[in-house]
């Protein structure tokens, strides 16, 4: 029996982070070729593709940078010549408010919106191309709760870039799936990283799960599954859909 993405090669941004790793991981195991994008810790990036015992490839770039997504994607191209699916998994959460100063307040938002939206913009560009051109792909963005309900006050930057990303997916779905490109959004919550871990160590559990009814947050292997599972050939009526994976903290 082959297993359910056996030949797909799939590059995933930010994937030396909690989340864009359990998602590498789910991915090979469930027979794909990852990509495995790291912007500045090598380190991590190689001991997730010895994990999955080499079965992927690594790519650095700085997606940061105003030309880091198209760098990425080159450098991806060069090492596997073509590309499956795209899950744009890369993400930055600024703490800034309305109190500091225009320097810091203009630096926050257009950081944010780099690395968190229009990286993001230009893969899915060069993605749309090049599914287009190759008998077709999917792409999965990894958008937030926060995009959906808005967010906190010192970090909105977050939760607008979000939003942005998640109307992106869809007018991809509803644009380019005639031509076999298709586009999904997944849209956590909180979810059990170092980032979050850190918060309930300062807050405490109680404050941090408040609003989730079920009491727990995700954990990043929940995330992973769902991402495996959508990048599944025999999904494709779930272009255009947004996933919600927050323990119904938030309901559409």
């Amino acid at each position: 029996m082959g297993k359910p993405l056996d030949g797909q090669t799939v590059l995933v941004t930010g994937a030396s982070g909690g989340i864009g790793a359990a998602i590498v991981e789910q991915l090979a195991a469930d027979g794909a070729r990852p990509i495995i994008h790291y912007g500045r810790d090598k380190t991590k990036a190689d001991a997730l593709l010895a994990h999955i015992d080499g079965k992927g490839v690594i790519v650095q770039s700085d997606l940061s940078s105003r030309d880091g997504a198209f760098e990425l994607w080159r450098r991806a191209i060069d090492a596997t010549g073509r590309i499956h699916d795209l899950v744009n998994g890369a993400g930055i959460r600024t703490e800034v408010t309305v109190d500091d100063s225009i320097d810091d307040w203009h630096a926050a938002w257009q950081r944010e919106f780099q690395v968190n939206f229009f990286s993001a913009v230009d893969l899915c560009r060069e993605a749309i191309k090049h599914f287009g051109e190759n008998g077709g792909g999917r792409i999965v963005n990894m958008t937030s709760r926060a995009g959906q309900r808005g967010y906190a006050a010192n970090a909105m930057p977050y939760g607008a870039a979000k939003s942005a990303l998640a109307n992106l997916t869809k007018s991809i779905a509803r644009s380019f799936a005639a031509d076999g490109v298709t586009a999904v959004n997944i849209a956590p919550g909180w979810v059990l990283t170092d980032m979050a871990a850190e918060y309930v160590e300062k807050h405490g559990k109680l404050t941090a799960v408040a609003e989730i009814p079920i009491g727990e947050m995700a954990m990043p292997s929940e995330v992973a599954e769902l991402v495996s599972f959508v990048l599944r050939r025999s999904q494709v009526s779930l272009n255009g859909a947004t996933v919600d994976v927050n323990g119904g903290s938030y309901i559409r």
